[in-house]
């Protein structure tokens, strides 16, 4: 993987955010949090991603490639071509 880290884009009340949160936590993963409800930017730039929609998680890994709300057999199986 590059030294660009993945962007995960959710909120602090989000059950599908932490639990992505903890499937990178047990497979030590780091990540750069964006909380779209404090962060503005943030929040408009997944608006953008979600055809308007404020879709969390939204995943943006170095490759290019983008998960939103990703299940946990989705995000794993995503995981593991890193």
């Amino acid at each position: 993987m590059s030294d660009e880290k993945i962007r995960v884009y959710g909120t602090t009340w989000c059950p599908d955010c932490h639990r992505a949160k903890n499937i990178f936590k047990k497979h030590n993963i780091t990540y750069e949090w964006y909380d779209i409800g404090e962060d503005d930017v943030a929040r408009a730039y997944v608006e953008k991603i979600n055809k308007g929609y404020q879709s969390v998680p939204t995943i943006i890994f170095p490759d290019g490639s983008i998960l939103v709300e990703p299940g946990n057999v989705e995000l794993e199986q995503k995981l593991a071509t890193l």
